[in-house]
């Protein structure tokens, strides 16, 4: 019980930081969709996706080969991926008890072969995953594992520049709103005493 209760915490602060980086929900972004494309290529996959894991969703920042744009987490292949803390392969879902009877290995999109890269940031919290997916059972070499934890890596520091850079603009908002405001009130004493001089020389 304690060790659930242990878990329920670390995935609520999991959350948590996924929603520092106010992505969710978001248009697409070239950035993105081309590490995507990549990961497609270099695996030789028809389906690739970016995918953040929030409280009761997995959302796609970026896909290639898939409709949907979000699926619930308890059947997402990703939800299982984040718990790893390394790339997880899945070479036939028909051999994977863990998936055999997953509605996306029973029905579209036919998934019999998966792999997925955690996308774990410097706090140690895996905020979804880049994976890669294709509809025949397959392996992926020693080489194409190392390039999908590479632009995983590559999706993980374009998420903290797109943050980071928000923040920036944040400060700087903030900034000339404070200078704003110490104008108004410089300008506001100028007022005061020009009144206060004006009646003193009358």
């Amino acid at each position: 019980m304690e060790a659930q209760r242990t878990a329920l915490r670390s995935d609520s602060d999991r959350v948590a930081a996924l929603q520092k980086y106010a992505i969710l929900d978001t248009e697409p972004e070239q950035a993105f969709d081309d590490l995507t494309l990549l990961a497609s290529f270099i695996c030789k996959t028809p389906i690739a996706m970016i995918s953040l894991i929030d409280e009761d969703r997995q959302w796609f920042k970026s896909r290639i080969g898939m409709k949907p744009s979000e699926t619930p987490r308890d059947i997402a292949f990703c939800s299982v991926a984040i718990q790893q803390p390394d790339v997880m392969v899945v070479p036939d879902t028909f051999k994977d008890e863990r998936f055999r009877n997953n509605p996306f290995v029973t029905s579209e999109p036919k998934i019999r072969f998966y792999a997925g890269a955690p996308l774990i940031n410097e706090d140690g919290y895996a905020l979804g995953t880049l994976c890669v997916i294709d509809q025949t059972p397959r392996e992926i070499s020693n080489d194409q594992k190392e390039a999908l934890k590479a632009l995983s890596r590559l999706v993980l520091a374009q998420l903290e520049f797109r943050r980071n850079l928000r923040l920036l603009k944040e400060v700087l908002t903030e900034r000339t709103k404070d200078e704003h405001d110490r104008e108004r009130e410089i300008l506001k004493l100028q007022q005061q005493l020009t009144r206060v001089l004006g009646l003193n020389l009358q």
